[in-house]
């Protein structure tokens, strides 16, 4: 692919993680758990990763996180974001490589990755190990969210042109 049609893509999608993560911030998806999300702008880092690869997702990933952190946050918000993005897209690299997981369960591990990556930024910046209990509660929303962001970025993987990526 020529450089030009690269970067408008890349341009593309990353203007397109930080629509959905703006979009999803204004519809709380997990009342009762403070702070959880779904996770939308996790489908286009696992499109990147999988149709372009992993210098690519990692771009994308951080110009999100600071682009959210300067349109609509504050650097506490880019703090967590950029804790759990970079453990995410680590952990979904890492396992991508193995070829023995599939998008799907490459995006649960992203989504557990996050939420602990987060949980230990807070840890770190509130210099308080108790709210390590919140643990199990990550793991099983980490997992679900994994799921659900899998199973539409596989259908998308699937579906997309081939010429994206």
């Amino acid at each position: 692919m020529e450089l030009a049609k690269k970067v408008a893509y890349l341009g593309m999608f990353t203007a397109l993680a930080l629509v959905l993560g703006w979009l999803e911030s204004l519809i709380p998806i997990y009342p009762l758990v403070p702070g959880m999300k779904i996770g939308l702008a996790n489908v286009v880092t696992l499109l990147v990763l999988y149709r372009f690869g992993w210098k690519e997702a990692g771009c994308v990933n951080l110009l999100r996180v600071g682009l959210s952190g300067i349109l609509f946050g504050n650097l506490s918000l880019v703090l967590y974001s950029l804790a759990g993005a970079v453990l995410s897209l680590v952990s979904m690299i890492l396992l991508k490589k193995t070829d023995r997981f599939s998008l799907t369960g490459v995006s649960v591990a992203g989504g557990v990755m996050h939420n602990l990556g987060q949980l230990l930024m807070a840890v770190i910046l509130m210099e308080n190990g108790m709210i390590a209990y919140y643990v199990p509660v990550l793991l099983i929303a980490g997992t679900i969210s994994g799921v659900l962001i899998g199973m539409a970025g596989a259908f998308l993987h699937r579906h997309l042109p081939t010429e994206i990526g």
